[in-house]
């Protein structure tokens, strides 16, 4: 962040807002998250939320080029940008090659590096995962972001991240039913027929 915000009440603000996130004892099962100077908590997701976490998860372990780690929930402190501080995110997965091994030792907030891709699926405020999540993650530079939306009935993969755009520059979206090609490290077609 420029000096010239060093002193701006708002970047303060901002500050001992995510002072008073990071304290934060959220009850079981609940997950809180500082997202672009805002304090998000969710609570635990529903059934399907959940049975689509286990459809990427399970074709990623069977079908992927490479061995994936995958970690559900996993807090990753990402890139600023063109905010006072940095964002405090929970993707429902993130995937990253095994051979990199960034899980081990990580703390409860880890940077993305090494990150292959996350993915999210939406649930009460889908708007967030369509728009602001992705924001932070290509700003982040994570490569993939996978999002299944059960309102729009579709699965889109980002990709191309352009951190000072704070967008990503390729978007594929197919209705559920449809494969959809993950590229590398990933190499192969999701199958979205289950996420009717």
């Amino acid at each position: 962040m420029a000096a010239d915000t060093e002193h701006d009440p708002r970047c303060a603000e901002e500050r001992a807002l995510l002072e008073g996130f990071l304290e934060l004892d959220t009850p079981q099962g609940y997950r809180a998250e500082f997202i672009e100077g805002e304090i998000v908590v969710s609570p635990p997701p529903i059934g399907d939320h959940e049975y689509a976490f286990s459809i990427i998860t399970t074709q990623v372990i069977r079908k992927a080029g490479v061995d994936m780690d995958i970690s559900g929930h996993k807090g990753l402190e990402l890139a600023r940008g063109k905010r006072c501080t940095s964002n405090f995110v929970i993707p429902d997965g993130v995937f990253a090659p095994s051979e990199l091994k960034i899980f081990r030792g990580a703390e409860s907030w880890m940077p993305p590096d090494g990150v292959a891709m996350v993915f999210e699926v939406t649930s009460g405020k889908p708007d967030r995962d369509r728009k602001v999540k992705r924001y932070c993650y290509a700003k982040a530079g994570i490569p993939l972001y996978l999002l299944v939306d059960r309102t729009e009935r579709t699965v889109s993969l980002f990709s191309e991240p352009d951190p000072p755009e704070e967008d990503y520059l390729e978007d594929v979206r197919v209705i559920f039913g449809k494969p959809i090609e993950l590229p590398d490290p990933f190499g192969f077609s999701l199958e979205t027929a289950d996420f009717h």
